[in-house]
């Protein structure tokens, strides 16, 4: 059972991150959590609502983990930028004898 778990922890984690399938797991997931068609029923109380919340903070984890590597990205690119622009206005000087 752990190992099932697992291997569909990281089949996620992997789609989620392929910008390919991203729309695709992100949809399935929302469709998932408001369709009454679930592993797990929502009309059987307690169980019903645990796997749709374990799905739902999935769903939640890895996108923010994709929106802070989108920003570390932007924020190492801007840095960059910078550097090549102080570069550029930067003058060389050489001493006279």
């Amino acid at each position: 059972m752990d190992s099932i778990i697992k291997s569909f922890y990281n089949w996620y984690r992997e789609k989620i991150k392929h910008p390919k399938y991203r729309w695709f797991v992100i949809l399935g997931t929302v469709a998932y959590l408001l369709l009454p068609f679930d592993i797990a029923p929502d009309f059987i109380p307690i169980l019903g609502w645990i796997d749709d919340g374990l799905i739902l903070s999935l769903l939640v984890t890895e996108l923010s983990s994709l929106f802070l590597e989108h920003r570390q990205k932007d924020a190492k690119s801007s840095i960059t930028q910078d550097d090549q622009m102080n570069k550029e206005q930067t003058i060389d000087l050489e001493p006279i004898s």
